[in-house]
């Protein structure tokens, strides 16, 4: 597979007219490949001219509250409860961010059949330690995804679940091309182990696993014909990055000569598809050479060291203080913004840099100190980013506080754990498959970035989302889940919830990062109340209190409700986090 395709491929569809977009759609028709949709309305370039921003990694000490905890929350979770902002509204940053940057002391249980066809395990027991066998492969890694989306509803309060989608995002393996749902498995408790450890030594360690060695060809990398792939990606992709094309084969940061040499250092490895599934090193495989790399890294040579050979090679890789940059840049484009200007460069992404090799590359450092810092809470850094398909989805689930099934009915669990992955796969974001080696583009594709998100495809799918769980829900096997839009009221103080405009601006409070103006707070009283004074709201909320069995009561508020929360998600500010 011609994984280096997407650098032509996206660069021709972005750089394409509006008019030609349905040209491409036809053409990928008839190749059966998916459409690259890209809204007409997306950058055309980055914003130039004065810094956006002018604040620094000075530590914050403005006032804390339900705005600042939701913003930090909405950027660390996966749609903070109310519940979640409210205790951290309590609370204080240091502490808001000691939980946080905690990982849970156990990891979660490994994902289970729930399908009649693996009939290698009972359902409800874990497939993950069972022989490889392709007739199970389909429904053992849909068991795979669609455990991975409930560790993302299940996510409690701590930055592990949207670390480990980072680093997913990063250090990239597709499920579909891996082939073998056990080595993705391995793959998911590497990035979650390491979720917020040591960059360094998930690079080793990420660098063997065998969904690695599968996806970038390292298992077909041998003495006499290493393959580049994961050497390549490694340097570009995976630590320091290119810089500016300086010379025939020369990217500052390493060259044609540097991939060969990495290449040359990594061979010898093989994927172990037994059980359990691992990787081992073979000798006669390896290059036994000692191989020299370029003044970009000080003309290090790299003696021949056997099965630690590669650790050699990512501890002189770490070497480069690029290396540190370039991480720090992509967490910044995850957690604040797409922009990085001149001033953001100088006073935010070069100290960040610094703490972090000052920390042995320890990644919590940089977390803190980029988190509780006067530049995050900065206004122009709130609200700022259009939320990926997964925020979005998940979000809105836990923000509604949709009830799932239990573990107990853990067929139908992961039945709609399912349903909310195809949602966001038809929103163009699927857990386990990135587009490519180079992750989401919307973390790197220049200059669009996070508004690929929003296309004529995605906003419709977006909306239908949205309408679904506010009015029918989705139903299987007996079970429904939905929005509880009058549990959800009842769950705020009695006052608010009887009251429209304290009720209304509840609910902005929860669902908007940015305050909304008077038209539109206006817009959605009408949703709620339309052409009714304020009291009328007042009257029917207590009706139904009194008889909340009464079938008509029930009605008149659910409707009105559910009027209200859907014209609140159609606001493009809802979009945004």
């Amino acid at each position: 597979m011609n994984r280096r395709h997407f650098l032509q491929r996206n660069a021709a569809v972005l750089n394409a007219p509006a008019a030609a977009v349905a040209e491409q759609h036809a053409a990928a028709q008839n190749q059966q490949e998916p459409p690259e949709t890209v809204s007409r309305y997306a950058n055309k370039a980055l914003p130039t001219g004065l810094a956006r921003t002018t604040s620094t990694l000075t530590p914050y000490a403005g006032a804390w509250g339900y705005a600042q905890a939701a913003h930090l929350l909405r950027r660390c979770l996966f749609g903070p409860t109310r519940t979640e902002i409210m205790t951290a509204a309590a609370s204080n940053l240091t502490a808001v961010l000691n939980g946080l940057l905690t990982a849970p002391a156990t990891a979660p249980d490994p994902p289970v059949n729930v399908s009649a066809t693996d009939t290698s395990v009972p359902i409800g027991q874990t497939w993950t330690a069972q022989v490889f066998d392709q007739n199970f492969e389909g429904v053992r890694r849909a068991s795979l995804r669609d455990w991975w989306l409930g560790q993302l509803l299940g996510q409690g309060t701590t930055l592990v679940e949207k670390m480990t989608l980072f680093w997913h995002n990063h250090f990239v393996i597709e499920f579909g091309d891996i082939n073998d749902a056990r080595m993705g498995y391995e793959y998911c408790r590497l990035l979650r182990q390491h979720a917020l450890g040591n960059f360094k030594q998930l690079a080793k360690d990420v660098t063997v696993t065998p969904a690695m060695l599968r996806y970038l060809n390292g298992n077909q990398s041998v003495t006499g014909a290493p393959n580049e792939n994961y050497g390549r990606e490694l340097l570009e992709l995976f630590t320091v990055g290119k810089g500016p094309l300086i010379g025939t084969g020369n990217y500052t940061n390493y060259t044609e000569a540097d991939v060969q040499a990495a290449a040359k250092v990594l061979t010898g490895w093989r994927d172990q598809a037994t059980v359990p599934v691992g990787s081992y090193f073979t000798a006669s495989r390896h290059d036994t050479s000692t191989k020299v790399f370029s003044s970009a890294f000080g003309n290090a040579s790299i003696a021949n060291s056997g099965a630690t050979e590669y650790q050699a090679l990512i501890n002189l890789i770490f070497q480069q203080v690029e290396t540190a940059r370039f991480i720090v840049r992509k967490l910044y484009r995850w957690f604040v913004y797409y922009l990085i200007d001149t001033q953001v460069e100088t006073d935010i992404i070069r100290p960040l840099a610094t703490i972090l090799i000052n920390n042995s590359f320890d990644i919590v450092p940089v977390l803190r100190a980029l988190f509780s810092s006067e530049h995050f809470f900065d206004t122009l850094n709130v609200g700022c980013l259009i939320k990926s398909p997964l925020d979005f989805t998940v979000g809105l689930c836990r923000q509604m506080e949709m009830v799932f099934p239990p573990a107990t009915n853990v067929a139908v669990q992961y039945t709609m754990w399912d349903y909310l992955n195809s949602l966001t796969f038809l929103q163009q974001q699927t857990l386990g498959d990135p587009p490519n080696v180079a992750g989401w583009a919307a973390y790197y594709q220049t200059p669009q970035y996070h508004e690929l998100w929003i296309n004529a495809v995605t906003l419709p799918r977006r909306n239908q989302v949205t309408d679904l769980f506010i009015g029918p829900g989705y139903t299987r096997s007996g079970v429904k889940i939905v929005i509880d839009v009058l549990a959800l009221t009842q769950s705020f103080p009695a006052a608010t919830a009887a009251d429209c405009n304290l009720l209304i601006a509840e609910y902005v409070k929860l669902m908007v990062p940015i305050a909304l103006t008077t038209n539109q707070i206006a817009f959605l009283k009408t949703a709620l109340l339309p052409g009714l004074p304020d009291f009328e709201w007042t009257i029917e909320w207590q009706q139904y209190l009194a008889a909340p069995t009464n079938t008509a009561k029930k009605a008149a508020v659910t409707t009105k409700l559910q009027a209200m929360l859907r014209a609140l998600m159609g606001l493009a500010e809802y979009h945004l986090s």
